[in-house]
Order: C-alpha cells, then sequence, then structure tokens
C-alpha cells in the first residue's frame, strides 16, 4: 500500500500539487482552532508529501505559534518554533527543520491542534505514515482537548490501513477537495 501511494503522488504533476496546498492551506486556515493564534503543531512538508508550507506561512503571518518537529535520533520527535523560512535548516532525510531552540518531546502537549503527515487515513482515523512511528509517538502526547488531523491527498481516504497496537487515531483529516472532516472514530 505504501508503495503504491508513494508511486501515485510522484506521478502527480507539479502544478497539482502546487493547487493542493493552497486548497489545505484555505482549508485549515479559515478553521476556527487554526485562526485564534493558539499554538498549532504541524509538519514541514518535503518531496510529493501534501504541502503545509503555505499552511504555515500564513498560520505564522497571522500570529499563530507554530510548532513544527524534530526528528530525534532515538525515533521521538522534538519540537521547535517556526520564526520563518529563514528559521530553517536542512536535515536528514531531506527534511527542513527550526534551527531555534528545541523545547522537548512534551511541547507538543500544549497545542490546541496537530497536523501530521500520511500516506492513507481509514474513516476510524487511523493512519498510514512512513513506518517508523514518530507521529504515533508524539500523538500519544498530545492534550486531551488537541483536535488531530491528518493531511492527504483526496484518493488516500480509505476503507481500512493496517493497524498495530501502538498506531494512534487521529481526529479527522484535511483534503484538497474536501476540505476537514471529522471522523468517526467509533
Amino acid at each position: 500500500m505504501r508503495r503504491r501511494i508513494v508511486a501515485a503522488r510522484r506521478a502527480m504533476p507539479e502544478r497539482e500539487r502546487e493547487e493542493s496546498a493552497s486548497a489545505i492551506r484555505d482549508a485549515l486556515a479559515a478553521e476556527p482552532l487554526f485562526t485564534t493564534g493558539g499554538t498549532v503543531a504541524v509538519y514541514y512538508s518535503v518531496g510529493t508529501e501534501p504541502g503545509t508550507r503555505k499552511l504555515i506561512a500564513a498560520l505564522w503571518k497571522r500570529g499563530t505559534y507554530v510548532l513544527l518537529p524534530v526528528f530525534l535520533d532515538s525515533g521521538e520527535l522534538d519540537w521547535a518554533a517556526y520564526e520563518g523560512p529563514d528559521s530553517l535548516e536542512g536535515a536528514r532525510y531531506g527534511l527542513l527543520e527550526p534551527a531555534g531552540p528545541r523545547y522537548g518531546p512534551d511541547a507538543v502537549r500544549r497545542a490546541a491542534a496537530v497536523v501530521c503527515p500520511a500516506l492513507a487515513v481509514d474513516g476510524a482515523g487511523l493512519r498510514l505514515g512512513r513506518g517508523a512511528g514518530c507521529y504515533d509517538r508524539a500523538l500519544s502526547r498530545v492534550g486531551p482537548n488537541a483536535l488531530t488531523l491528518a493531511v492527504i491527498y483526496d484518493t488516500e481516504l480509505v476503507e481500512s490501513v493496517p493497524a498495530e497496537p501502538h498506531d494512534r487515531p487521529v481526529d479527522a483529516v484535511v483534503t484538497p477537495g474536501g476540505g476537514m472532516r471529522v471522523l468517526d472514530r467509533r
């Protein structure tokens, strides 16, 4: 399933990816949790991932405190503030990470919303990631009232994904064509 989705993403025209990033920004920038100026944790998209860079820039410009992940050797995610595009530096796996102070893996606890990457998500909120478990560990630290959501392309909301006991579901998804949808996790 991972290989098929990654191949489909690679085949997507760049223009379609750019339009998708704008649609994702517009959908989430209109949501109340993203407009109140609180703290939001968001992954910084790379490659063919659904784009979050436009969303991050829009949130930051309006005064939202944006936390970005920093991958640790332990497989945990640390968090640091996004302070504009010049505050990022290259990291392993082709990622861009904030160069500023680190706040620790528990910093995600104070976020009102946590935006995760995913390759696919099912109706119960289970997400198929890249397989390292970094976001499952981060989601286990999120506060009880935080909204957790995954950003995927329209075709990646699927009937089911393979799951293991440690997998943590998300509350919602955002897709370019469908906007934000809260999932029925029963």
